[in-house]
């Protein structure tokens, strides 16, 4: 596909996103899909329509459909990937939308993320290669193992932006610069599928972008946010396996250092509440978003810091794509030094809660639409 041709898919996903957004927000409210802060919550505001995330998927399936009419009857492939991208995504946008309306424990959310993963199995996404970054060695994974890695990395991937989406306009920007990484790794990669994948989600997330940006007219809702992180996870799942197509040492890093800010939010989560012995569902104060607001003092300063450290680590992500032997390994361990740095800095390792700051804003929760998610 030509870059005119990325092009008309990104211009028609961003637009068809930008121009549903309205109607989504008078559709949210009119079923009751509305934010209710309470404590734990950063937005005081009451009545905030959810499900920004229909706006999004709609834009990217659109795009998506101009893609396929484009691709043709010649590229199968590409295609049974797109159909297998919007199969997974309708499932979770429905627990999403579920969840935003009447609310959803953990262990259903989890067992939708997994039937999701399940169904991008079946359509291909699957982790089927390793190479060892030290000695270059290369061997396939048995099938079983490999799908069970690709559930964990779809179900992982989703429940991290779900708990990133604690600021307006987080997810959504932070979604869209992973985005942009993943689809030029995959362009670097040949993966066309991938690609369009990617080209596509950016243009959508940019569409809904404006009515998301503090101050938000509209929230993601969890429909959004798993939506959001499902769909990367595929994209990134096509990058690597074009990676180690072309022989790339690091292709299994580059992912993850393009996802590093969500993973790593997510991860230390689940470190804390395990040195407090604490469930891992239960909701605290410590996540970067959190830390970033209580030292930038507003909503928009910490949005951008995290936009900055998340394309921070996607141009690492990028570089590593090029990098092989020595010079990869020392890179990466000056980039595992500075982000351990960067973490102690914001203090998001230790498992007791930061005194909420003073002013007018309910102390900090795990997120801007729903609290803690899971």
């Amino acid at each position: 596909m030509g870059i005119l041709q990325l092009l008309l898919c990104f211009a028609v996903a961003a637009g068809v996103s930008a121009v549903s957004t309205p109607l989504v927000s008078v559709f949210a409210r009119r079923i009751g899909a509305i934010d209710r802060p309470n404590e734990r919550k950063v937005s005081a505001r009451a009545d905030m329509p959810l499900l920004g995330g229909m706006a999004v998927a709609f834009g990217c399936s659109v795009g998506l459909a101009v893609a396929v009419m484009i691709l043709g009857e010649e590229h199968l492939l590409q295609r049974s990937r797109i159909e297998g991208f919007i199969v997974g995504g309708v499932v979770l946008l429905a627990v999403g939308a579920f969840d935003d309306r009447w609310h959803l424990s953990a262990w259903p959310k989890l067992f939708f993320q997994v039937l999701a993963a399940a169904v991008a199995i079946r359509y291909g996404f699957v982790i089927e290669y390793f190479r060892d970054p030290v000695t270059g060695a290369s061997f396939d994974l048995p099938y079983w193992f490999g799908a069970l890695l690709t559930v964990f990395w779809i179900v992982a991937c989703s429940n991290a932006m779900n708990l990133i989406d604690g600021l307006d306009g987080l997810a959504t920007g932070v979604g869209a610069i992973i985005a942009t990484t993943l689809a030029i790794i995959c362009y670097q990669a040949d993966q066309g599928a991938g690609l369009v994948l990617g080209v596509t989600l950016v243009g959508a997330l940019v569409g809904f972008l404006p009515f998301n940006f503090p101050p938000a007219r509209i929230f993601l809702g969890d429909t959004g946010a798993l939506f959001i992180g499902y769909s990367l996870s595929l994209v990134a799942i096509e990058g690597y396996k074009g990676g180690y197509r072309k022989a790339s040492l690091m292709a299994f890093l580059v992912p993850l250092l393009a996802l590093a800010v969500p993973l790593l939010d997510t991860s230390l989560s689940v470190v804390r509440r395990l040195r407090a012995r604490q469930p891992i569902f239960d909701a605290d104060k410590m996540h970067m978003h959190h830390r970033l607001l209580e030292s930038e003092g507003s909503d928009r300063g910490a949005v951008l810091s995290l936009y900055f450290l998340t394309a921070c680590f996607c141009v690492i992500a990028v570089s590593f794509t090029r990098l092989e032997g020595i010079a990869a390994l020392i890179f990466l361990i000056a980039v595992v030094a500075l982000t351990a740095r960067l973490l102690r800095n914001l203090g998001v390792h230790s498992p007791s809660a930061a005194p909420p700051r003073s002013g007018s804003r309910v102390p900090p929760g795990d997120d801007s639409s729903q609290g803690e998610k899971t």
